[in-house]
């Protein structure tokens, strides 16, 4: 597994390992070095996407300063 792969790549990649473990055809010990490989790649795409979610949830104001994104989720006080 090349750690230059892209996201996509790195999806894909888990997809056929997902896929072979399924059909069961695999011998044991293969199975195990493909599942061990699947986790690491899990690990790498939950990371990228929490940094991808950290970088979207930032807004920069008239200064170019960066802040965290915040929503006020309010509820409805018409009651």
């Amino acid at each position: 597994m090349a750690s230059n792969q892209t996201f996509e790549e790195k999806m894909q990649e888990l997809e056929q390992i997902v896929n072979q473990l399924e059909q069961g055809n695999t011998p044991l010990e293969e199975s195990m070095n493909q599942f061990k490989k699947g986790i690491e790649l899990t690990t790498e795409l939950q990371k990228t996407l929490t940094q991808a979610e950290t970088t979207m949830a930032k807004i920069v104001d008239k200064d170019g300063n960066e802040s965290a994104f915040e929503v006020n989720e309010e509820t409805d006080t018409n009651e």
